[in-house]
């Protein structure tokens, strides 16, 4: 059953890789840049549960749902703030921004909250199931992961395919334009984008920080940086692309760190999507798309 146990923990944390991809695919499938601060958003959303928990004693629920109010509203400000001025600009100057985003969230919450790891209380309804006479143990972080994971899949998709601003960020995406002369207002297109995403952020860093109670100020570093690959990995702009590289990117991670090495797991992962990259430059989902020129 080691194998079973190493499994579901590697789902569950793919889960997680998971949802923060979601995040990243959407806002490069609409506005076709990478938010490289979204794992630093992922950051205060776990403060602010944090917070909300310990220092003003409030429900769980509450708790997450404040984290991803504060999300969704930190994302919508970034997004108004630094990245509509340069829709027009360059990819280098908007990736330029991301990184410099990135590193104010860092330091602000250096500065607000200090260096000081936080331990981060569990947030998860579930307890631990035993099954096979405690042979498999499968914890409540797991289980409440990989159902949020589902939850988020298949809302999105509903989203994307049956409401008209769904349908209008798929017009966005294919052609900013053309979308701007049917109608559609593209700013507040993009905007519901990175609400949406950043709302995403708020829900994994809860469930990254319950699963892994330490918070510091880089806390979301790592893991936006590996969710951005999984997010390459299934094919950057697909949202069943990005549920199948996180899967995969954390079950690669954890059977890693089981079989060959805890400190070359990371390279482990990486090379394997270098090598997929290889063999399939869009990603396992992704799909080619031919410029007219």
């Amino acid at each position: 059953m080691t194998f079973l146990n190493y499994l579901i923990s590697g789902i569950s944390l793919g889960s997680i890789y998971a949802i923060i991809a979601l995040g990243y695919t959407m806002v490069y499938g609409i506005a076709k840049m990478l938010n490289f601060a979204h794992g630093d958003v992922i950051m205060i959303g776990a403060y602010v549960a944090f917070f909300a928990t310990t220092s003003q004693s409030l429900p769980p629920v509450i708790a997450v749902l404040a984290a991803i109010l504060c999300c969704t509203i930190l994302g919508v400000a970034v997004e108004f703030l630094a990245y509509r001025p340069l829709r027009g600009a360059t990819s280098l100057a908007v990736l330029i921004t991301a990184i410099g985003v990135s590193f104010f969230l860092q330091n602000f919450a250096l500065i607000r909250w200090g260096s000081n790891p936080k331990t981060f209380p569990t947030m998860v309804p579930f307890e631990r199931i035993s099954l096979f006479n405690g042979a498999l143990l499968i914890s409540g972080e797991a289980i409440t992961t990989i159902l949020a994971c589902i939850i988020v899949m298949v809302g999105l998709t509903l989203f994307t395919k049956k409401t008209k601003m769904g349908k209008a960020m798929r017009a966005v995406s294919e052609d900013k334009g053309a979308a701007q002369l049917m109608g559609i207002n593209v700013n507040l297109t993009i905007s519901v984008t990175f609400a949406i995403g950043s709302a995403l952020a708020g829900v994994a860093g809860v469930l990254l920080c319950s699963m892994y109670p330490t918070l510091v100020p880089t806390t979301g570093a790592m893991p936006g940086i590996k969710a951005f690959t999984a997010a390459v990995f299934g094919g950057i702009g697909s949202i069943p692309g990005a549920m199948l590289g996180g899967i995969l990117l954390g079950v690669i991670e954890i059977f890693g760190k089981a079989y060959i090495s805890t400190q070359l797991s990371d390279a482990i992962v990486f090379a394997v999507l270098i090598v997929v990259l290889l063999v399939k430059p869009t990603g396992l989902l992704g799909k080619k798309i031919r410029e007219k020129v």
